[in-house]
């Protein structure tokens, strides 16, 4: 707990250690996704621990849905920020990230020492399971993010252009597009209304500088790779561009990643997609979905290689927006924009759903069945992510024993 001062105001910053065991107990039952964590962060944080205000923590959530990057996780490193400086940030991040990656990077080297995964019981479980998981993403991100047929739109002709176009400028081009779409023809209201500032201290110039190293890095890294031909600096271009253009949660890190370690042959799409379904059933962020990866490519060096290359942009980029979040949320210029860029979002995770979770996980009536059963239980039932990974593989394997014709 923070320590208290004596107007019974809780203290204002915290040791590094502190922030890093809340943090842990986050990471070890944070279950539910981005929307869920930023819940039990409000609880933690603003109802228990009272390190924020309702205001601030507002604030806090508003810049991270701005930011491309995981949202959860980003909210967590600004209040380790907040309350430990740079250190707190690095601690935050730390907890809540470990357990997960741990878990997904054993689940790699089971994988390899099975020699494989490819035509298992259990890995179309875990296949159909991604299909479910990422239907009823895509049909709750419509109903916020496309509430209007220019924004619904702009979300199809988005996902035509991922799919048109099947790489990784295919989904910046979609983003890209939404962006300019959204500057010059969506209209939001009137801009958001002075409230108290967010509680970080990071000044302007060093704001200035970590947003000046995210876009360096974003432009440098691709050129150093092509001239290395080096795959642990492919790995960092890869994963960093991939955790620098992802705008509206976890799982629209999904197309980015498989377009880029599926084409180069350093994952199998199969592997590709149960270590998704599987990442559904971990605690704390999706993100951790790039350590599985790392760890089927090469082990535990590279799969901590992948996983700070995925979250590094996004603590650049909230140490350098924070400076000046506060000037641009209220421009509506900058909402229209960010409305565009949430539709093509919706439009990148809709191609997705097809290509390749659908057309990789869905190849038989009993699949079909199956994942059709997992939606319901996951959009009707409230039936928490975990279990029902779980319960897709054990009845994927149960189908495998079944005699051929029925289902």
């Amino acid at each position: 707990m923070a320590i208290e001062t004596p107007t019974g105001q809780p203290d204002a910053r915290s040791s590094p250690a502190e922030v890093f065991r809340v943090f842990l107990r986050l990471g070890l039952t944070s279950f539910g996704g981005p929307v869920a964590h930023i819940g039990y962060f409000r609880e933690e944080f603003v109802a228990r621990r009272k390190w924020l205000d309702e205001r601030a923590y507002a604030d806090l959530v508003a810049l991270c849905q701005f930011l491309p990057g995981p949202a959860s996780s980003q909210v967590g490193m600004a209040v380790g920020l907040s309350r430990a400086g740079y250190l707190g940030a690095l601690a935050a991040w730390t907890g809540f990230t470990l357990p997960s990656a741990i878990a997904l990077v054993l689940l790699a080297y089971g994988v390899a020492a099975i020699g494989g995964v490819a035509g298992s019981p259990w890995l179309q479980g875990l296949k159909i399971a991604a299909v479910a998981v990422v239907a009823q993403a895509v049909l709750g991100m419509m109903r916020t993010l496309t509430p209007d047929r220019e924004r619904a739109t702009l979300a199809v002709a988005a996902a035509i252009l991922a799919i048109a176009v099947p790489t990784a400028w295919g989904q910046v081009g979609a983003i890209v597009l939404g962006g300019v779409v959204g500057r010059l023809w969506l209209r939001t209201g009137s801009p958001v209304s002075d409230g108290i500032a967010l509680p970080l201290t990071v000044g302007r110039a060093a704001g200035a500088v970590w947003l000046a190293l995210f876009f360096a890095l974003l432009v440098a890294l691709p050129i150093l790779a092509a001239k290395t031909q080096s795959l642990p600096l492919d790995l960092i271009d890869a994963f960093y561009r991939s955790g620098a253009l992802v705008f509206g949660g976890g799982h629209v890190v999904l197309p980015l990643l498989q377009a880029e370690v599926v084409p180069p042959g350093w994952v199998a799409n199969s592997e590709f997609l149960a270590g998704y379904g599987a990442a559904q059933a971990v605690p704390g962020p999706l993100f951790t979905f790039a350590a599985y990866l790392g760890g089927v490519i090469g082990g535990w060096p590279i799969a901590a290689l992948c996983l700070v290359a995925v979250f590094v942009p996004s603590f650049l980029l909230v140490a350098g927006a924070l400076p000046f979040w506060e000037d641009l949320r209220r421009r509506t210029w900058a909402q229209s924009m960010l409305l565009g860029i949430n539709a093509a979002v919706v439009g990148l995770l809709l191609a997705a759903l097809y290509n390749p979770v659908w057309t990789s996980g869905i190849t038989s009536a009993k699949d079909f069945a199956l994942a059709m059963a997992a939606f319901l239980a996951l959009y009707m039932w409230n039936v928490t992510p975990w279990l029902v990974v779980l319960l897709c593989a054990i009845v994927a394997g149960g189908f495998a024993v079944l005699p051929t014709g029925i289902l």
